[in-house]
């Protein structure tokens, strides 16, 4: 269970406020008496709707105390998007900041027992009539005194870009899987006790919660953020001479962004290990970061479902460019074609994957949806790829997102890459859209940077030095702000969705 063999000490910190891990711990023995004395079961979920707080460690301890899975409900989303997956995953309770519980209050079953903790404001608000204040909640009850129930972890709801999301739910780990799992853990994010860690990304997602999940155990100090702004990063990295982080490419971009002589008034030679994942690198990026940082920058791929499988640090990814690493410990890739033939080195085919560190999942009432990411008992993500000779994976892309021009299969990602670097954009996007003569064209959604007007020909131009005129998009199309994902990824079927109804308003 997290947090029984953590380390003596530990302090979580949220801007200026600081929370001792003892604390939590015996907040979290706590509410995992009054969440069982309300009914919590072996089995049942918990939703957790907060932004990066310290109470996300407590709830954790409650759940692996009473074998409840924690639901982490992204809270960005509509009203009608947690309403959806509170139908879909039936909490038997609900925990969340004031302000975004009141925000959602009217999808809120009325049988759901639903608390609020003090928002970011540290305010306390009536959120509904069946609100109830977490900690008067929490602190009525003695600590949990009975053998702890095997375990679940969290249910993630995947993002949904095709349909509605499906919750992972894994069944609950074996002691070796257990064993297996901290030590794959400790080889992606570099865990050691005694470290300072950095939570940049948001707790609902995979990756940062994992990470802050090991920190807590292990961290001597663990700085949470509400929301990335670059140099704030630099600024804590210095003054609490952070060792560990976990990244997303969008945040080097942003980072490197900055100018030279304000990156260089913060010290940030305390970093021992920095892990990235979330969405593919732009090699420049990632080459210009190790310049930078040092060979600390170390990567990571998998999935909700799948977990960290594969990996490599800055020396192996010097020496393979793009890749995304190496199979880790106990895991197996295999490359497969439209027809289910293995593909040898180098053939580019869907990327089908299976770790031991990680006990099976289902989709949470879905078993179907489950068979059909299957084959052999590995389990794909969705994306395109290879190996190389020397066992290293590179990403192409995402399957949906690879276009078929002319006969030519095309990467996104890989104009992607190009296109960020390109003076004036701060962020953009590739996707396909019908196209008459050749099946499908290429159209650029382009963020500019602030104060920065780029012209379509200006960006075509830089195009044109890197990449086959094929690769060019045909069209770009300009926003104020491109969809995307705390993860790191974009949200291209809103922006492709969104293209083709402007352009059949046009064409009527």
């Amino acid at each position: 269970m997290p947090g029984v063999n953590a380390v003596p000490g530990g302090m979580i910190m949220l801007g200026t406020r600081a929370v001792a891990r003892e604390k939590l711990l015996d907040n979290g023995a706590r509410a995992a008496t009054a969440l069982d004395q309300l009914g919590v079961r072996e089995g049942d979920a918990i939703a957790l709707l907060i932004r990066n707080d310290p109470c996300y460690f407590e709830i954790i301890q409650a759940a692996a105390h009473l074998g409840a899975y924690v639901v982490p409900l992204n809270w960005h989303s509509t009203a009608d998007e947690v309403g959806y997956i509170l139908s879909d995953c039936t909490p038997r309770a609900l925990i969340g900041h004031a302000d975004l519980i009141e925000r959602v209050a009217g999808a809120i079953p009325v049988d759901l027992p639903a608390f609020t903790i003090a928002d970011h404001a540290g305010a306390i608000s009536a959120a509904s009539s069946h609100a109830n204040e977490w900690s008067a909640f929490r602190d009525q009850a003695e600590p949990w005194t009975k053998p702890a129930r095997a375990p679940r972890g969290t249910m993630i709801y995947t993002s949904g870009t095709t349909g509605h999301p499906k919750g992972v739910r894994r069944a609950p780990m074996k002691p070796e899987q257990v064993k297996k799992n901290a030590a794959l853990l400790r080889d992606i994010y570099g865990i050691e006790d005694g470290m300072r860690a950095f939570v940049c990304g948001p707790l609902y997602h995979a990756s940062p919660g994992a990470f802050a999940r090991q920190a807590f155990q292990h961290a001597d100090l663990t700085v949470l953020q509400h929301s990335f702004d670059p140099e704030d990063l630099l600024r804590t990295i210095a003054e609490h001479r952070i060792t560990h982080l976990t990244m997303v490419p969008t945040m080097f971009v942003r980072l490197l962004r900055l100018d030279e002589k304000l990156r260089g008034r913060y010290d940030v030679s305390s970093i021992r290990w920095a892990t990235h994942t979330g969405a593919a690198c732009p090699p420049d990026v990632k080459r210009q970061m190790i310049d930078w940082w040092g060979p600390v920058i170390h990567e990571t791929y998998g999935a909700t479902e799948t977990g960290p499988a594969v990996g490599c640090d800055s020396l192996e990814w010097l020496a393979h460019p793009g890749t995304v690493g190496r199979p880790m410990a106990g895991t197996e890739i295999k490359i497969y074609d439209e027809d289910a033939n293995e593909l040898g080195p180098a053939g580019i085919g869907e990327i089908f994957l299976r770790t031991e560190a990680y006990s099976d999942f289902t989709y949470h009432g879905r078993p179907d949806q489950r068979l059909q990411v299957d084959r052999g008992g590995l389990v794909t993500c969705g994306d395109v790829g290879y190996l190389d000779a020397d066992g290293f994976l590179f990403i192409c892309d995402r399957k949906r997102d690879m276009v078929i021009s002319g006969g030519v299969n095309i990467y996104p990602a890989e104009i992607e890459n190009a296109l960020v670097n390109c003076p004036g954009v701060r962020d953009c996007a590739v996707f396909g859209v019908p196209d008459e003569e050749f099946g499908e064209s290429l159209v650029a959604a382009i963020e500019a940077e602030p104060g920065a007007e780029p012209t379509p020909t200006d960006i075509g131009a830089f195009l044109a030095s890197r990449l086959a005129r094929f690769k060019i998009p045909k069209r770009f199309v300009f926003h104020d702000a491109l969809p995307r994902e705390a993860s790191g990824k974009i949200f291209k079927r809103k922006l492709r969705d969104r293209y083709l109804q402007s352009s059949a308003v046009a064409g009527a």
